[in-house]
């Protein structure tokens, strides 16, 4: 009973975790194009899966000026490969790699 309780457990925690991925994600401005108001100012987000969530680990103007008119994430929505996990509604980028032309 003890090793089914256990095996139980180990499922149900191997589920819960997030493991960091490789994938095609939006990134620009969570206030300006992703509608996030839970923060105040310009700060990056990305949308995945049609839900946009607050980037950690990198900062909005790490890609040029976030106010750029033709690549500024606070005008436009741009495609990044990502690396990085969802953790209390935040995303902890690991690597962000734009991919779409400037």
């Amino acid at each position: 009973m003890k090793k089914l309780l256990l095996v139980f457990v180990l499922i149900l925690t191997s589920c819960a975790e997030q493991k960091a991925k490789k994938q095609l994600a939006e990134v620009s401005c969570g206030q300006c194009k992703f509608g996030l108001e839970s923060q105040s100012g310009c700060d990056l987000a990305i949308k995945i899966d049609d839900k946009a969530y607050f980037v950690d680990g990198v900062h909005i103007d790490d890609y040029g000026d976030a106010h750029d008119l033709n690549t500024g994430f606070c005008n436009v929505i741009r495609k990044a490969e990502v690396v990085g996990e969802i953790k209390n509604n935040r995303f902890f980028a690991s690597s962000l790699k734009l991919v779409d032309s400037e």
